[in-house]
């Protein structure tokens, strides 16, 4: 619990720092490049398109014509031009948040190693081909299972419990091996995820829960078209802030347990070897561990 509570708060107050708020708000930059660029060589063409399917459509051709009288005006060019917006917005917002994403994790990782952890070695126990087939098979198990459960979620009290529960598995899965990637090998991070296993799986549970927050600011986007290019980029920022708090969090956790682990390791090979007494071995391995008190 205290390894839990303190991984919590300095992930709190990483997320302060100008770094990870440059980080978080760099979606929305890359996401006005995008539609820049989008709507400056396909913005007319896919307007004409979308106005051509709706006029199209016989069963409402008479509702158009009743609309253009009624606002007196092209009320199909006006539809057109809202509809590809809607519809592009979501492919955008996706697209910047995977690739913001792809690198955000271990920049954060680093940053929690090089400020709080500067000493502890990198034993570079995961490639990032390993680490993105790990994440799209989890993401696959995660997708399979929400289907074969989405039955159950007729019952009230399970719609509240399983798509958390799945998405907080996925998400202890993917971000602790992220966060170790670096810095364990292969058999500390297997050692670390078994061990810890339900503590990473409540942090996990309790960042699918934050994940739910936006999705409430980008529905009411939705709802009220006016406010659209105002709720929207609100819930792109705090998508990512959401992220790289988990990612944070999960760093936090993560190394301050391998660095736990190596001590004990350090201190029971120490007195294996030198014939050490247990208290003075434990009291080294406390010393160890004391260098990680700071921020």
């Amino acid at each position: 619990m205290r390894l839990l509570l303190d991984s919590f708060w300095r992930a709190v107050a990483y997320c302060m720092l100008p770094r990870v708020i440059v980080l978080s708000l760099l979606p929305l930059g890359l996401m006005i490049v995008l539609a820049a660029a989008l709507g400056y060589f396909y913005w007319d063409a896919a307007v004409v398109w979308t106005r051509g399917a709706l006029d199209a459509w016989p069963l409402l051709s008479s509702f158009w014509s009743w609309l253009g009288r009624l606002f007196s005006g092209d009320v199909t060019s006006v539809l057109a031009s809202l509809v590809v917006v809607f519809a592009a917005t979501p492919v955008i917002v996706v697209v910047c948040l995977l690739i913001v994403a792809g690198f955000m994790a271990p920049a954060l990782t680093k940053l929690v190693g090089e400020r709080r952890f500067p000493g502890l070695e990198q034993k570079k126990g995961a490639s990032f081909l390993g680490s993105v087939a790990r994440s799209l098979a989890a993401t696959v198990l995660a997708v399979i299972a929400l289907v074969v459960s989405m039955p159950l979620w007729l019952i009230p009290p399970l719609v509240l419990i399983l798509p958390p529960l799945i998405w907080g598995w996925l998400t202890y899965r993917v971000m602790s091996f992220d966060a170790l990637a670096e810095h364990a090998s292969p058999e500390e991070r297997a050692a670390l995820i078994r061990a810890h296993r339900v503590p990473l799986l409540c942090i996990g549970v309790l960042c699918g829960y934050l994940g739910a927050a936006p999705s409430i600011v980008w529905a009411s986007g939705l709802l009220f078209a006016a406010a659209f290019f105002v709720l929207v980029p609100i819930a792109i920022w705090i998508y990512t802030l959401v992220f790289a708090f988990s990612a944070l969090w999960f760093a936090h956790y993560c190394l301050d347990a391998l660095a736990q682990l190596r001590a004990r390791r350090a201190a029971a090979e120490a007195s294996a070897a030198g014939g050490t007494p247990a208290i003075e071995a434990d009291e080294a391995s406390k010393a160890a561990l004391s260098q990680w008190g700071s921020p």
